[in-house]
């Protein structure tokens, strides 16, 4: 069973769309995920501005890999280093820490993800 960073179960982040790096919806990982796609988020148009300002647009549709894009209210697993350079600048998106699988801490300090937290008990 996966953990979030507060020790328990990891709960669902995304199926419209489907997120995760194994596309289940949550943001499970593996030794094969070297972008650690383990912070789920609520994406916002600052964020999305950020990341596609960084080199990874993710709110153009792409059919050929069958992605819609993104928009502001999505659920999305996100890679520690690039939500924590995002907060960094001030960028973050909101974060679910139920959902925020627990491997995201080798990346980004618990407290940093309290800070940007919306589920209720952080």
């Amino acid at each position: 069973m996966a953990k979030n960073v507060l020790g328990g179960e990891l709960a669902e982040c995304g199926t419209d769309p489907v997120t995760g790096f194994f596309r289940d919806g949550c943001c499970n990982t593996s030794e094969e995920d070297v972008g650690s796609h383990t912070v789920c988020t609520t994406v916002t148009a600052r964020f999305l501005e950020f990341s596609k300002e960084s080199g990874n647009d993710l709110s153009t549709p792409r059919p050929e890999w069958g992605f819609a894009g993104l928009e502001p209210g999505d659920g999305w697993c996100v890679c520690a280093a690039r939500w924590l350079e995002a907060a960094l600048a001030g960028a973050a998106a909101p974060v679910r820490l139920t959902a925020t699988h627990e491997r995201a801490l080798e990346v980004v300090p618990l407290q940093m993800l309290r800070a940007h937290a919306v589920d209720a008990e952080n």
